[in-house]
């Protein structure tokens, strides 16, 4: 009888063991291992706010800022060139004291002691006459000597008003030419600085997606390793209980081992991505950022024709192209005008005298006159001019038909723009759809290998989907966003409100 119930505990022992194995398993599975590595504290950043600070504070932004400023100045520069100038120059004084050749009256040459200290100042203003290419001044002038020879002596001659102007003639017309294009650049570089600004919003969208996905793949692997590590303690015990081959716990080991290696390289990514995207930002060395998750971008409100039609309007190289088209008509006017006659018509008329005294110098003054008119002609220049005009011809018809590549170009851009960005919603909800499925997949695979009823292949199988799985998700939230604005970047309006991209100018050259 003793026996009897002896060999009856020896029978339920296995059963004992299994209830004790199973309340093992269902302990670590609701207490998972704490992560050993040291939480720091993080700040949470956003997409929007990622893009905000960017667009203020990023290297890329302070150039374009500054290119920006550039072009308004030169725009100023081209403006002042055409507005009244008013100079001052004076001679105060000028001391001479030589013995120089001299002219006698009866045409003798004779070297004569000169010791003498002048004066002279003259105010002058001009302005060019840009419709016509020449330019129009006034001046009034004042000079005094003083002859220290024999005696002191003093001398004035004054130019109370002289009126000057300066016409070239059949000659090549700068101001023609600059007042096209000169409005044309400034207006260029008004959109090329929004459009700048848009280049930094995807160069932020990178960056922040790299450092989210990273945050995603580092997570990814701690779930993985406290896993896999609770899953190889379990099948050690599976194992001495003579449930598993050797071989299942060694392909469990293996698992754990890369999950370790690929949470270390994880974390190192993860570093790497931050201190890009905390550069990138000029933020200070210290602050530990964490990217939060963004919803999905606004649909688009823009048609293909559209869209096309706002490109034109709005984008920089829209005027880059007539431009280049004015700048090449330009270059060739010039080398038509270099090549035929030049002349230039000088004419003055004013008011002079001169006196021992001043006030008597500025009385009853004399009218003076000149008209001067310079010709230039080209005989035999060996064909210079024509070769110059035939580049120039050739120039133009290059630029021509460049252009029009481009503008092909450029509205078959914004097509395939558009229709990329309209696919991405159903691409985005595939992706999401697929992270849950393969989530879910992967847990209840978990479970079914836990009670031994798949393989250790069809659990590494799962666990491999459920990964790629959610780095898929998040690459396509990342394409998304970077199609977003990249149709804000090619239309230079907002998608979403079918407005027009604005920057503020004014407080921008205030800074």
């Amino acid at each position: 009888m003793k026996n009897r119930l002896i060999h009856k505990k020896l029978l339920h022992r296995p059963i004992l063991h299994q209830m004790l194995f199973l309340c093992c398993v269902f302990l670590l599975l609701a207490f998972p291992v704490p992560a050993q590595d040291k939480q720091e504290q993080l700040t949470p950043i956003s997409l929007d706010e990622t893009i905000r600070m960017a667009r203020e504070r990023s290297r890329e932004a302070l150039a374009a800022r500054h290119r920006f400023r550039s072009s308004y100045w030169s725009f100023r520069t081209y403006r002042a060139t055409y507005l009244p100038k008013l100079n001052l120059e004076s001679t105060l004084p000028n001391l001479q004291r030589a013995i120089t050749k001299y002219t006698l009256p009866d045409g003798e040459e004779a070297f004569i002691e000169r010791s003498y200290i002048s004066y002279a100042a003259d105010l002058s203003l001009s302005k060019k006459v840009g419709a016509l290419g020449g330019t129009l001044s006034l001046r009034s002038s004042l000079q005094r000597i003083d002859n220290f020879n024999d005696s002191m002596t003093t001398a004035w001659l004054s130019d109370p008003l002289t009126i000057g102007y300066t016409q070239p003639l059949f000659t090549y017309n700068a101001w023609k030419w600059d007042s096209k294009i000169a409005p044309l650049r400034f207006a260029e570089a008004r959109k090329r600085y929004i459009q700048d600004l848009e280049d930094v919003s995807l160069k932020a969208i990178g960056h922040f997606f790299s450092l989210l996905q990273s945050e995603i793949r580092l997570k990814i692997a701690r779930t993985n390793e406290a896993n896999y590590d609770t899953l190889y303690r379990i099948a050690t015990g599976r194992f001495n209980l003579g449930k598993i081959a050797e071989n299942e716990l060694l392909q469990l080991e293996l698992s754990l081992l890369r999950a370790r290696s690929e949470l270390e390289q994880a974390v190192l990514d993860q570093e790497i991505n931050m201190f890009r995207l905390r550069s990138f930002l000029r933020m200070p060395e210290e602050a530990r950022l964490f990217p939060v998750l963004p919803e999905a971008p606004p649909q688009s409100a823009l048609g293909v024709e559209e869209a096309i039609a706002a490109a034109r309007e709005n984008r920089p190289e829209a005027l880059a192209m007539e431009r280049q088209l004015l700048e090449s008509e330009s270059a060739y006017d010039q080398a038509r005008a270099n090549s035929r006659l030049n002349a230039q018509l000088f004419a003055l008329y004013g008011l002079t005298q001169r006196s021992d005294q001043l006030r008597e110098a500025y009385r009853n003054p004399q009218d003076q006159q000149q008209i001067n008119v310079g010709i230039q002609l080209p005989i035999i220049d060996w064909g210079l001019a024509r070769g110059q005009i035939r580049m120039a011809e050739s120039d133009l018809e290059l630029t021509r038909i460049g252009v029009e590549q481009q503008r092909i170009d450029f509205d078959q851009d914004v097509y395939l723009q558009v229709m990329r960005y309209a696919m991405m919603d159903n691409q985005f909800r595939i992706a999401g759809k697929a992270d849950t499925v393969a989530s879910k997949r992967f847990e209840v695979t978990k479970q079914r290998y836990l009670i031994g009823r798949i393989s250790i292949t069809d659990l590494n199988i799962a666990q491999t989907e459920s990964d790629n799985a959610g780095m898929g998700y998040a690459d396509a939230l990342r394409q998304y966003w970077y199609n977003y604005f990249e149709l804000r970047r090619l239309t230079l309006m907002d998608p979403a409100k079918r407005e027009p991209l604005q920057a503020d100018f004014e407080s921008l050259m205030q800074r």
